[in-house]
């Protein structure tokens, strides 16, 4: 990934239609050297799937505050797969309850969870990690 920017989706799916986080979160992704694709509110998981697709991205970040996460992400993770998207960084923020979270990285529908309050560096400085460990540097 030397040259390569990392691409990142950042979707919405679901009924949920507070933006403000997700938009903080798309820009600290930009200003960190990362492409950014935002797909904007109310974005079905089929949606978010095919636009990963299409978009060739490396990372797709769901913000999800309705509490639908443990029917979107697996859904979303799901369609990816089946897209043949197991390489592709699947991460989630929002309002996810501990166990919803232990559960989703325990499935596999999640790759890390992050709650509000948590440092835009920790997101960005996780996707850098992935992709470095990826590259082998």
């Amino acid at each position: 990934m030397s040259d390569k920017k990392i691409r990142v989706l950042v979707a919405k799916p679901g009924l949920d239609g507070h933006d403000r986080g997700v938009k903080v979160v798309a820009r600290a992704l930009r200003d960190a050297g990362m492409e950014v694709i935002y797909t904007g509110l109310h974005q079905t998981p089929q949606q978010v799937a095919e636009t990963a697709l299409q978009e060739d991205v490396d990372v797709v970040g769901l913000s999800i505050l309705s509490g639908a996460h443990m029917t979107l992400v697996p859904k979303i993770k799901e369609l990816m797969q089946q897209n043949g998207q197991d390489d592709v960084l699947l991460l989630v923020g929002g309002i996810i309850p501990e166990e919803d979270t232990e559960e989703l990285l325990a499935k596999g529908s999640a790759d890390k969870i992050f709650t509000p309050g948590d440092p835009l560096e920790e997101i960005t400085g996780y996707i850098f990690e992935q992709f470095k460990e990826k590259s082998g540097a």
